[in-house]
């Protein structure tokens, strides 16, 4: 077939394997579906296909979710997976940043090197690899691992309370893994946070960080963090003593919609028999002592009434 049917034909061809893989094909896929090198090349020309990386091709203007991760997987081959800080942003373990290099895992024997995609040569077990969205990449207790030598405590935690917010962590496979790596790490750091009698605290943003640090310093009770009363998500919530903190970091500035939706919610809670306290930044970092005065005169005055 030539003429205007055969590039129809061509572009139905193309077109069906973007469609499985967030608008990506390969080369050696269309080679092999019947699409010709010179077909191929007239296409890169007029920007229909838009290499990526060697052999790897974005059909047309197309943004779908995590094609950057995919185009790193097909660009290595087929032993290739997602690992490190890109399988954890899939997880939604990390947050997303477009910027930084993928991270692939490929057998220790590989010596490529690919421009924007950062290699780490190591085994991989079947066992430790899984699919999601047609992205093949760690699975999340493998992800962490891979993760913890790279992450400060705080930030290690972090990872921990989205996992297991997300139903994602599994503290026997992660002490397993943890033991394998004895000595390597990451790994004392992380068996220390699993064997802690506190599950990890879910925290997004600074000045929850340093409330959770201030907190755990003075020994007063672990609260729920960022977790839903109600129809309303709070920063910290002691549910024995029904005591809701919200916190307001050092960039909060409240619109006056901001500060009317925070009385409605403060209001609904009062409501139900909750009481909320409001910290500051200032008082936060430079009056620590007497937040935590109050704090603990709070849970016990609410302990008394309920």
């Amino acid at each position: 077939m030539t003429g205007p049917r055969a590039g129809f034909a061509t572009d139905r061809v193309i077109d069906q394997l973007a469609g499985d893989q967030r608008g990506l094909v390969t080369r050696t896929q269309l080679l092999a579906n019947g699409v010709t090198r010179h077909a191929i090349e007239g296409r890169v020309q007029a920007r229909r296909l838009r290499v990526v990386h060697r052999g790897v091709y974005r059909v047309g203007p197309v943004d779908a979710p995590y094609w950057r991760e995919l185009a790193a997987v097909l660009a290595c081959g087929p032993k290739a997976v997602l690992s490190h800080r890109s399988a954890a942003r899939v997880w939604q373990l990390v947050s997303d940043s477009g910027a930084s290099p993928v991270d692939i895992t490929l057998p220790a024997g590989d010596r490529g090197r690919r421009p924007g995609i950062r290699v780490y040569r190591m085994c991989v077990r079947a066992d430790e690899v899984t699919e999601s969205g047609g992205i093949p990449l760690t699975k999340p207790s493998r992800t962490i691992v891979d993760l913890a030598p790279m992450l400060s405590s705080s930030e290690l935690e972090a990872v921990l309370a989205r996992a297991e917010r997300e139903s994602l962590l599994d503290h026997d496979e992660l002490l397993a893994l943890a033991a394998e790596r004895a000595g390597r790490p990451g790994a004392p750091l992380m068996r220390a946070l699993l064997e802690k009698d506190v599950v990890p605290a879910f925290t997004r943003s600074e000045a929850e960080l340093r409330m959770l640090a201030l907190l755990r310093k003075a020994h007063l009770p672990a609260p729920e963090t960022n977790v839903r009363v109600g129809a309303w998500e709070v920063d910290f919530f002691w549910r024995r003593e029904r005591l809701v903190v919200e916190v307001d970091g050092f960039a909060y500035h409240a619109t006056t919609r901001q500060f009317e939706n925070d009385r409605r919610r403060d209001g609904e809670l009062s409501a139900s028999g909750i009481r909320v306290m409001r910290v500051t930044w200032r008082q936060l970092t430079s009056e620590p002592e007497a937040l935590l005065v109050r704090l603990a005169q709070t849970l016990v005055r609410q302990t008394e009434e309920w």
